[in-house]
């Protein structure tokens, strides 16, 4: 890293402020360490920026410093978003909020720290009684009608990292105009503004009288509840990887009817420091390790894993070898949404209003299925937030019937407005369900959807760019390709170009159009004539930028697959080298 004078010297000025007695002495003592240590580098990364809300909120390395996830950082967010929450509902007698945590370190900490704050600032806190997934968190806003909520995670990050979701009162996360009021609140907010001493008064500890509303209401998204009775032994192995999903998802299970659901025991432990992984991310076939050994031992149907937040689901099945492969974010998505559509139709339950929703970077043979069966398909950027609003402008209009995101997080109720493993581990194991009763697997299921609406490779690259130099690195990056747009792809032709930061989209011969999205977003996409699509962004939670393949193929039989697969994986390497990746 660079350590120029004039950097260090403001970094300094920061770290000064927080040796004053608002501070404890351990968090004095850890910023003293920092100044005092010849070497910048540390203090630099704890003090060079202030932690900012990206799609998934605020996320940070866990420490001392101002961009770091700590209690003060917690406190001063928390003093922010009390203002400006009060400031919104200046007329109500009462303005409520909900706090909820997941597994990680100081998670609890954090969220009791939210609660002091909002019942000091006369905010009633409905916080949980222990750590809870992120949907339940998002359902118990709409459930006790609150203004607002907090949720202490950092998803799937690796362990050192913590974060904080704020939510609205339509329980999704927020967006603008109160992300940005919210920002502004909390920018203007000191350490000595911070209200720590809390009124037990307007403090509320929930439970189980939110579990079990939230499970019964999950229970109603089943569409085929025949076939789970048939099934109902179907063999499932199931991974919290040590988080929240340990409380909810084999609840749930059973109380859609499966009575076979056997829990990896090593990862059913609640451990913020992940012993059993390297990074608690159901994305990696590493998480998944002891899942596979217990889904192998006991010859199971199928493989599922929710991230410690519980929002996100991984699965893993058995291909026509009887091997077991993991089915990608894309694939699990598709399939969900095939199923819905599906049987929503052969069930009677299709109307014409019903919607679908997908993220721009999620694969488009999405929207091939929908079109083909008449179903409206809308896209969005990538966050959950961003889905939860195209749910919100239809309220009352159309009905929405599902919508997901390549990085594996569905959400198939409207009653929760945010991504969901609770209800998408129920209706996986419905779907599998499903194909066993038809005499097939989900392996099958995925190759049928690829024999109707032909195949598709995706592929995610994650190029990851540490600390204030990699976020230099980063902009200069999307500067680049901005001003140096590819031509070709792997030898594919360009033909469309979509730029989301100018709202831009221009074609081969030159013309513009204009992109229909609420704001703008720091994205690129090129889409090729081969029907080649490559997505990039720069992540809005973790220190590096995304690259989204997605390149297509014919495929008319089952056993073309593994060929198609080879192919499509040679045609990624030749687009990475394209983008001098």
């Amino acid at each position: 890293m660079e350590n120029n004078a004039e950097l260090i010297a403001q970094c300094e000025a920061k770290a000064k402020q927080w040796l004053s007695p608002s501070f404890d002495e351990k968090t004095r003592q850890e910023v003293q360490d920092l100044l005092d240590n010849p070497d910048k580098t540390n203090l630099i990364e704890a003090f060079y920026r202030n932690l900012e809300f990206g799609t998934g909120g605020l996320r940070g390395i866990m420490g001392a410093g101002t961009n770091r996830m700590n209690m003060y950082i917690v406190g001063m967010a928390t003093q922010g978003f009390a203002n400006y929450l009060k400031k919104c509902y200046k007329d109500r007698k009462e303005i409520s909020a909900v706090v909820c945590h997941d597994c990680r370190n100081n998670s609890r900490l954090f969220a009791e720290t939210v609660a002091n704050i909002f019942s000091a600032n006369g905010i009633k806190a409905y916080i949980f009684d222990d750590l809870r997934p992120t949907p339940e968190c998002s359902y118990a806003i709409r459930y006790l009608k609150a203004q607002a909520g907090v949720n202490l995670t950092a998803s799937h990050n690796p362990r050192e990292y913590n974060g904080y979701k704020a939510y609205w009162e339509d329980g999704a996360q927020v967006i603008a105009p109160h992300d940005k009021g919210i920002i502004d609140e909390v920018n203007k907010v000191t350490i000595d503004d911070v209200k720590f001493t809390p009124n037990p008064e307007l403090i509320q500890i929930i439970g189980e009288d939110i579990d079990e509303p939230y499970l019964r209401q999950i229970r109603t998204i089943s569409i085929d509840p025949e076939v789970i009775r048939r099934q109902h032994d179907l063999k499932i192995v199931y991974t919290p990887l040590h988080g929240a999903g340990r409380v909810m998802i084999p609840r749930s299970l059973a109380y859609w009817g499966f009575d076979n659901v056997h829990c990896v025991p090593e990862q059913m432990i609640k451990d913020g420091n992940f012993p059993t992984v390297d990074r608690p991310n159901p994305e990696f076939a590493e998480a998944l390790t002891l899942g596979l050994r217990d889904a192998k031992a006991l010859d199971a149907d199928i493989l599922m894993a929710s991230d410690p937040d519980a929002d996100r689901v991984g699965m893993a099945c058995k291909n026509d070898k009887g091997e077991w492969v993991l089915i990608n974010g894309n694939q699990t998505c598709m399939i969900f949404l095939w199923y819905i559509i599906a049987n929503r139709k052969a069930t009677g339950k299709l109307k014409p209003t019903d919607f679908i929703v997908k993220t721009i970077v999620t694969t488009e043979l999405i929207k091939k299925i929908a079109d083909k069966q008449g179903v409206e398909m809308r896209d969005c950027y990538t966050g959950f937030k961003w889905i939860a609003r195209e749910i919100l402008l239809s309220e009352g209009k159309q009905q929405y019937i599902g919508g997901g995101e390549e990085s594996y997080g569905f959400l198939a109720e409207d009653f929760v407005r945010d991504k969901d493993a609770v209800s998408a581990c129920s209706l996986l194991a419905e779907i599998c369900a499903y194909a066993k009763d038809k005499g097939k697997t989900l392996y099958d299921i995925l190759m049928d959807i690829y024999k109707e609406y032909g195949f598709s490779k995706e592929f995610t690259i994650n190029v990851e760019r540490p600390g204030k130099s990699g976020a230099e690195e980063i902009q200069n990056m999307m500067t680049n390709f901005r001003a140096n747009p590819p031509k070709e792809l792997g030898g594919s032709r360009v033909v469309l170009w979509k730029d989301y930061k100018t709202l831009q989209a221009t074609d081969a011969e030159g013309n513009t159009t204009a992109l229909n999205m609420p704001e703008t977003s720091n994205v690129l996409q090129w889409f090729c004539d081969d029907d080649t699509k490559v997505s990039v962004r720069p992540s809005g939670t973790e220190p590096k930028i995304k690259f989204y393949i997605e390149v297509k193929g014919t495929m008319t039989d089952a056993s073309q697959y593994e060929q198609l697969d080879r192919e499509g994986a040679a045609k990624v390497e030749a687009i990475k080298k394209s983008l001098g990746l």
